[in-house]
């Protein structure tokens, strides 16, 4: 049972190798084992790069079988147009298209593969450049934010420089008041005479001035960092929307990239592997030498292209007969005098019917 599903694999014709012996049998049936083999990696391929795009089970195997099926049908269409002949050349010329074909099925076939069996290579790759666009992806919305905070603090820093400017001018004025009460400057008389007045009414107009300021000052600089405080948590709303897109930077064109970021030789392996798998039922019919069911199935062949050339030139010799007996059958009747005068009455008829038409036509107009 296995057998003959192989034999039908392998898309050859069953009828004429029953009539041939086993080792031609197994021969095909190996050829064929080899087509389904390579359907059913194509469709783990297939499903494997599927789930990386559509994350489901059922899509990725559906949509799967529909490629290893496709690729099923190709293996066997290729397998099954190359004939065998007598001169090796028109065989490999014949097969070269084919070869091509097999070459880029491979290419399609190894690629998720590959993803698959380098996955944790892949992914620490992909790790690395999700961190490094984290990176870049902060810079960037800094830019966005950072002139603003630093303006903003430039601003708070100019109204704490005006308070503290302002508080060293009171303090200076505190100290030359206290000075002229102790008599150590000033005026240098000890006791709180009308000049030690007159400085503390000074330093007293300051000190207003600086609390005043400094509530003034305070106030602005509250609403300043309220306004900073925003603008840090738009900044990092913006990162945490913009993170989930590089969290999801592992779809299948990534994971491509990821994987010529890799030392080359194992894919170029496993490649190798799956080339030799797809061109092995061309190399091995190519390389078979021609057997009972390749001379079998050109008796076959030819006896139909035999059969269909005598027919068409039967058809030709028929048809060409056929004229010449026609050219003679209406010579002859042309030269009969009863047909010459039925033709010339029915036409004196149709003249007369002619000019009697044109008579009743111009006679309606006139």
């Amino acid at each position: 049972m296995l057998k003959h599903f192989f034999i039908l694999c392998s898309g050859s014709d069953k009828d004429i190798l029953d009539t041939c012996s086993n080792g031609e049998q197994n021969k095909y049936a190996g050829i064929g084992a080899t087509v389904f083999f390579t359907a059913v990696m194509a469709f783990i391929a297939a499903s494997y790069a599927l789930y990386t795009v559509f994350d489901n089970y059922f899509i990725a195997m559906a949509f799967g079988a529909i490629w290893g099926l496709l690729i099923f049908n190709l293996d066997r269409f290729i397998v099954s147009t190359i004939k065998k002949s007598d001169n090796k050349m028109n065989e490999l010329l014949q097969a070269t298209p084919r070869i091509i074909l097999a070459v880029i099925i491979a290419v399609v076939i190894s690629k998720p593969l590959e993803l698959k069996i380098f996955e944790k290579e892949i992914n620490q790759v992909l790790l690395t450049e999700k961190n490094q666009m984290t990176l870049e992806n902060q810079e960037e919305i800094a830019k966005q934010f950072t002139p603003n905070i630093t303006n903003l603090e430039t601003d708070i820093l100019a109204l704490q420089n005006q308070s503290a400017t302002k508080e060293a001018e009171v303090n200076a004025l505190y100290d030359t008041y206290i000075q002229e009460a102790e008599g150590t400057a000033g005026t240098k008389l000890l006791g709180k005479g009308p000049v030690y007045q007159e400085k503390r009414d000074k330093h007293d107009k300051g000190l207003a001035e600086l609390q005043a300021m400094k509530e003034a000052n305070n106030a602005k600089i509250t609403t300043i960092e309220n306004q900073i405080a925003d603008l840090q948590n738009n900044q990092k709303a913006q990162i945490q929307n913009t993170q989930p897109i590089i969290n999801g930077f592992d779809g299948l064109m990534a994971r491509v990239n990821a994987l010529q970021k890799l030392p080359w030789l194992p894919s170029f392996f496993i490649f190798l592997l799956f080339l030799a798998i797809e061109t092995s039922p061309i190399i091995a019919k190519l390389l078979s030498p021609k057997g009972s069911y390749d001379y079998k199935l050109e008796d076959a062949e030819s006896t139909v292209i035999t059969w269909a050339k005598q027919k068409m030139n039967e058809r030709k010799e028929i048809l060409k007969t056929d004229m010449v007996l026609n050219n003679k059958i209406y010579k002859d009747i042309s030269e009969e005098d009863e047909l010459y005068n039925y033709k010339r009455k029915k036409a004196r008829e149709l003249m007369q019917l002619q000019a009697d038409a044109f008579f009743q036509h111009q006679k309606k107009t006139l």
